[in-house]
Parts: C-alpha cells; structure tokens; sequence
C-alpha cells in the first residue's frame, strides 16, 4: 500500500529548499527495491539528505515508497517525471519534490494540484520562458554538458536574471566546484555518488565516503 505524501498534509516545501540541503543532488537509479534502504542510508550517512530517485526502472517508484516509509529524515524526490499520472503515483508514494527532464505546462499543472515541488528541466531559452509564465524561477539544466554547460548558463545570466538553476547531466566530481561558482547555479545533480557498481556490489561504505566528499563544494557555494 502506498504511503500519503507528506506534501499533502502540510505546506509544501519551497523548490529552493532543496538547494538548502547541500551542493549536490544525487541522481539515483534503483535497480533492485533491496538496494534503496541501504543506499540511501549511505548517502545520509554522509551527509546527503536530499536524494532523487529517478522512474527510469520498474523499482524507482516502490523505492521512493521504501525511503519514504522507514527514512523519514531524508527527503526524497521523484525524478524522470514525463507527465501527471508520474507526478501523482509519486506523490503517492511519498515523494517530497519532483524532478522533470523538460517541461510541460500538463506537468507543472499536476505537480501544483498535488502540492508537490517541481524543479522543471529546460534546454532552452523558449522553455525558459514557459517555465516562468508558469510560476516556475528554479529550474534543471538538463543535459547540462550536452546543451552548452557554463557558457550557456553564464549567458542566460543578463535575460533571465531572476532564475536559478540546478544543472544535470554530464557533471562530475571534479567540474562540479565549477558550475557552483556561477551566481545563478544554487546546486547540482550528478549520479557519481551512487555508481552502479557499487550499488550492485554492496559497498555502502564507498557510497557514504563519495557523499561525504561532495561537502567540500559547500566552500563553492
């Protein structure tokens, strides 16, 4: 049975608090709903308490539910949301925020109805635009390196002065003190803290070791 989303019963979190949790979102895909308990324990063991659970495998979704139920103190999200009926089962699972790709007014409508936060990726000026017809001034970069990286986000800097961004896609451990320097970057996501070897593997403590180094880029911010 699916847990209530805390976002329903009290006033959701502001997107920006988010950000307020630490430099780096880490982007997690589950393959094995075994794996997520331990995972996330890890991460917050190191200091991580934000965690993006992507629905790019058939466990994403029961995991976020797992997290939910038995971690309260992490604050887990949704990501790899395409359309409504992905932000509602998420919401329904216990999801605090959620994470999508591109945008979609269909999208930020859902994610409004639920009062569940939406960081809404975009590529481009025109999405941009829409995003912030919508209410919307904290958003994904995504794929960051693919589609410009810091050039591109220092150029939207003058037009699209009142936006913040959290770029994803292609960022790693060592380019991400990079990105966080800009003045319109208020964090990262990157799946380096949780490689897939390691998940598969068991090896926790490694995972808990790569979270705790990424506190370092807090001197960034």
């Amino acid at each position: 049975m699916a847990v209530t989303s805390s976002t329903s019963s009290s006033t959701p979190m502001n997107p920006l608090d988010i950000a307020s949790h630490g430099p780096v979102i880490p982007v997690i895909v589950i393959d094995r709903v075994e794996d997520a308990l331990p995972l996330a324990e890890a991460l917050l063991a190191g200091g991580v308490k934000v965690l993006e659970v992507t629905l790019r495998t058939a466990a994403g979704l029961p995991s976020i539910e797992t997290i939910a139920r038995n971690l309260p103190e992490a604050v887990v999200g949704v990501g790899t949301v395409l359309n409504a009926d992905d932000a509602r089962r998420a919401s329904e699972a216990g999801a605090r925020f959620a994470v999508s790709p591109g945008y979609t007014s269909a999208v930020g409508s859902a994610c409004k109805g639920l009062n569940l936060p939406l960081l809404p990726g975009v590529a481009t000026s025109s999405e941009i635009m829409t995003a912030l017809a919508d209410g919307f001034t904290f958003l994904k970069l995504f794929p960051a390196e693919a589609v410009g990286g810091i050039p591109l986000l220092k150029s939207w800097s003058s037009p699209f002065g009142q936006v913040s961004f959290c770029p994803t896609g292609g960022i790693t451990n060592t380019t991400a003190a990079n990105y966080l320097a800009l003045p319109n970057v208020r964090c990262v996501g990157g799946s380096w803290m949780t490689p897939a070897d390691a998940v598969r593997s068991g090896d926790w403590a490694r995972i808990t070791e790569l979270a705790h180094a990424t506190q370092a880029l807090r001197t960034a911010l």
